[in-house]
């Protein structure tokens, strides 16, 4: 793991191919990046010199993950969620992560280590908040048939359009 002023950090759970996965998610984001890596020594449960653990960051937050074996697998009922400020930034990163992956309704992907991710408009949360339950409502029925989210048609229904 590595240092980090983030008092909560996810640590993510692999089998064998955490190194793997860590360097596909830094390379999604600009600032994504490899922070530490340990290995397994002489006393360790792994070959030694194999990747135990991972600190890595991207979009500014700090994660963890280490080759733990076969014991847990992801599922859906934990995911990382990308709010994205524009569709290119959006379909790129839909792009990307639906590699080897398996997209989901409403901007939701399993990607190709299990990991799942929601992929969506920066402002989702506040439209589907709005105090304006009819303003809402439209957006959460704009986004139901949607598997990759399209922010314009988000937001036209935001608006009343």
């Amino acid at each position: 793991m590595h240092p980090s002023t983030q008092k909560i950090i996810p640590n993510l759970w692999f089998d064998r191919n955490a190194e793997e996965a860590v360097a596909f998610y830094v390379s999604l984001f600009d600032d994504g990046r490899v922070a530490s890596v340990a290995r397994y020594g002489a006393d360790g449960p792994g070959p030694v010199g194999e990747v135990m653990a991972i600190g890595f960051e991207i979009a500014g937050q700090s994660f963890a993950a280490i080759n733990g074996g076969p014991h847990f697998s992801f599922t859906g009922a934990i995911s990382l969620f990308i709010g994205c400020s524009s569709q290119a930034e959006l379909d790129t990163l839909w792009a990307k992560l639906s590699d080897g992956g398996a997209p989901q309704s409403c901007g939701w992907i399993v990607d190709r280590f299990g990991v799942t991710w929601q992929v969506n408009a920066a402002e989702i949360g506040t439209w589907l908040a709005d105090p304006d339950a009819e303003r809402s409502a439209r957006v959460m029925r704009a986004m139901l048939p949607m598997t990759k989210i399209d922010i314009a048609a988000l937001r036209r229904a935001y608006d009343g359009g």
